[in-house]
């Protein structure tokens, strides 16, 4: 069986990096490329036998390519802080990599939220291409929603990743005015444009995809509030590309680390 690499990027990740490096304990590796954290992400990621980078950081693409090429292995796994490899997903990967007949696996996800995991709404099947043979694929994209570019298929893995992104609602909040941003600078320069159509009813569709054909109504008052949220997600997204478009703003800045 291919050896496996972890890669992990992190700022200020004191609270989570710990679990997430002992959810792959038993990978061949881990690297964890920091990007000057002022917390103890170093020192927890060092302790936990991680092989630690740290470097200024150029954006999510740049950093989890850069990542992948100082693994020690070819096959890559690619980990969040906030993230937990589960013991099914973990044997799924040993059980794909016997035969390796694709050059990249997609995972499902599963986000904690709210006191409980979400099966259910846009999130869950939360399908993320993780595991990948790096001569074969790389990280692509501008400034948010990376993708994984394989030249090659991809087949899907079994058991579940899990996601524990936001402490509570505040900081879900802060998260989509964070990634909104983001996400209009980049349709803006992609070429795309906001049209009163957009403002009035991408919103309002994303919360009935969310909330009755994505099964949100099975989860009570957590369904609610989260197809409220990808809905306004969605919103705040053509809002901030139409304040663009009659008012273009600089280049957005990246931060100096993931969030």
């Amino acid at each position: 069986m291919p050896k496996v690499s972890v890669t992990i990027i992190t700022k200020d990740e004191e609270a989570d990096i710990g679990a997430a490096i002992a959810s792959v304990n038993w990978a061949d590796e881990i690297v964890v490329v920091d990007s000057h954290s002022r917390d103890r992400t170093i020192d927890i990621a060092k302790a936990a036998n991680a092989r630690v980078i740290v470097r200024d950081w150029p954006g999510y693409v740049a950093q989890k390519n850069f990542a992948a090429e100082q693994a020690a292995n070819d096959w890559i796994l690619s980990l969040d802080a906030d993230e937990r490899v589960t013991p099914e997903l973990a044997r799924s990967v040993r059980q794909a990599l016997q035969t390796t007949t694709h050059v990249a696996y997609e995972l499902p996800r599963l986000t904690w939220h709210l006191g409980r995991w979400i099966r259910g709404t846009d999130w869950y099947p939360d399908y993320q291409s993780r595991l990948y043979d790096r001569r074969a694929a790389a990280w692509s994209g501008q400034y948010v929603h990376e993708t994984l570019s394989a030249q090659g298929s991809t087949g899907r893995l079994t058991g579940d990743l899990h996601h524990f992104a936001y402490r509570d609602i505040s900081d879900h909040l802060e998260t989509i005015n964070r990634y909104t941003t983001l996400a209009a600078s980049q349709m803006y320069e992609a070429g795309r444009r906001a049209s009163t159509w957009h403002l009035l009813a991408h919103g309002p569709l994303a919360f009935l995809r969310n909330y009755l054909a994505k099964g949100g109504f099975r989860l009570g008052r957590v369904g609610i509030i989260i197809s409220v949220m990808n809905a306004y997600y969605v919103f705040l997204k053509f809002a901030k590309l139409w304040q663009l478009q009659t008012s273009p703003l600089a280049r957005p800045n990246e931060g100096s680390g993931p969030a």
